[in-house]
């Protein structure tokens, strides 16, 4: 075994579309990968000093899509590129913006999973960014996107996860097992 010192390697990270809203009201999206979820109702997500820190410091409300294999170059677009230097930079990336339902925060239309969301708590606040649990308010999900049991299909959206060892993108695969059954053969 080879030894490394402490990096942010947790593995998967997932490829995350922050929407919101700029102060003149133009739609805003940045990548995060540092993130999870918190409880069954609740996200994290960890926010450095950004464009998008500074929408949420007037709004709460924000939207998570999941980026996939096809909006990969438009999803590090979003990334690399600050709205403080870019405040239109979403016309770029080639996406149609929509309001959300259930909260003031756009929805994109190239994702096939997004969540809407508000800030509950933010958390060790400093000059740096912050720390956000936020309550996931409702769940959007293209129904081309949907299987048989009428819920969301993780095989069908070909998501994508960041590789931070190698600041790189890997496709999400094949399903290989049933979690809370296979292990049973081992009983």
């Amino acid at each position: 075994m080879k030894n490394f010192k402490p990096m942010a390697w947790m593995l998967p990270q997932p490829v995350l579309i922050i929407g919101t809203y700029n102060a003149d009201g133009t739609p805003n999206a940045m990548n995060a990968a540092w993130a999870g979820q918190w409880d069954m109702h609740e996200i994290m997500i960890s926010m450095g000093s950004h464009a998008t820190t500074e929408n949420l410091d007037r709004c709460p409300d924000f939207t998570v899509a999941f980026a996939t294999a096809d909006t990969m170059v438009a999803a590090d677009y979003v990334g690399i590129e600050s709205a403080r230097k870019q405040p239109d930079k979403i016309m770029h990336t080639g996406w149609v913006s929509r309001k959300a339902e259930h909260v003031d925060a756009p929805v994109y239309d190239c994702f096939p999973m997004t969540l809407e969301c508000r800030i509950k708590e933010k958390l060790y606040v400093s000059e740096t960014g912050y720390y956000m649990v936020a309550e996931i308010v409702n769940i959007m999900c293209d129904e081309s996107f949907l299987a048989d049991d009428g819920k969301p299909d993780v095989e069908k959206m070909n998501l994508i996860t960041f590789d931070p060892i190698h600041n790189g993108y890997l496709a999400i695969g094949d399903r290989i097992g049933n979690a809370f059954h296979d292990g049973n053969a081992l009983k």
